[in-house]
């Protein structure tokens, strides 16, 4: 891991079916918390879940899958990487499938000259009941889960992937740090009011202790067009489970530095990865 501390950013926002305005809402955080980072520092910027696309009819993703808009938001997004120099983690958008009637929810990772680097395909599919205005939740209608663990290998330390709802499966997470620990961990969401309310920074900060990573949480945080109520608080957790940001509702953004030194006292004191015994 680098000397050198790096710029940490998770924007929120509350998306809608309209996606150049989600888009512009993108960039104008960027650009937001552009005048608040040190130039001299990488920066690792995440988008929340659907960020491009929510708020709508759950099948009118699948209209994204076409070959064309893929590339529209494959561009959009290395654009936004490379003129900002940032590695941008971008939330989830739809991507093909095997299924021609399911999509995957998928996690774009884009270096700062706007290559695509990795990707990951949400894993656990949010099937619940739950009491509020929506009720009954079926993300596995139109998503297949994926099944690839990803971790991005940096210059300034490694990266876990996950999205929103794998935030309660540790298993996903013993498996990114069963050879070598992991130095961040990324959670693009669009956590429902009820259950962030209950369960958001609670396992966020387990997260952040458990693995002794910063955890960078983009989420979702106000009142969709399709009347789903998502909880926001995006917040930056240290390895010892500080807030080191955060924001309530509505669109915005979260921005720490990373403290390498601080890092490196926490798991030297308490080296965590070397007595882990199961996996």
């Amino acid at each position: 891991m680098t000397n050198k501390p790096i710029n940490l950013v998770a924007i929120q926002l509350v998306s809608s079916p309209d996606i150049d305005d989600n888009f512009e809402q993108v960039i104008k955080q960027i650009e937001q918390a552009q005048t608040d980072w040190i130039d001299e520092y990488p920066t690792l910027v995440v988008l929340p879940e659907c960020f491009a696309f929510f708020g709508g009819q759950d099948k009118a993703a699948l209209e994204l899958l076409t070959e064309a808009n893929q590339q529209l938001l494959h561009d959009q997004l290395s654009d936004i990487a490379n003129t900002y120099r940032i590695w941008l983690v971008a939330g989830s958008v739809p991507t093909p499938s095997p299924d021609i009637n399911k999509m995957f929810a998928t996690a774009w990772c884009f270096d700062p000259f706007g290559d695509l680097v990795d990707q990951y395909d949400k894993i656990h599919l949010f099937d619940v009941s739950i009491n509020d205005s929506t009720g009954t939740y079926k993300e596995s209608a139109t998503t297949m889960p994926g099944d690839d663990v990803v971790v991005l290998d940096t210059e300034f330390g490694r990266i876990g992937v996950c999205i929103c709802y794998d935030i309660r499966f540790s298993t996903l997470f013993n498996a990114m740090v069963k050879e070598q620990p992991i130095d961040y961990l990324v959670v693009p969401a669009a956590f429902t009011y009820q259950t962030g309310q209950a369960h958001w920074h609670h396992l966020l900060a387990a997260r952040a202790i458990e693995y002794q990573c910063y955890v960078i949480a983009a989420n979702q945080g106000g009142t969709h067009p399709n009347g789903r109520h998502t909880y926001g608080h995006s917040a930056i957790y240290s390895p010892w489970g500080d807030v080191l940001d955060i924001i309530e509702t509505g669109a915005g953004f979260v921005i720490a530095k990373s403290d390498p030194n601080r890092h490196d006292e926490i798991r030297s004191a308490l080296n965590v990865q070397q007595h882990r015994q199961f996996f």
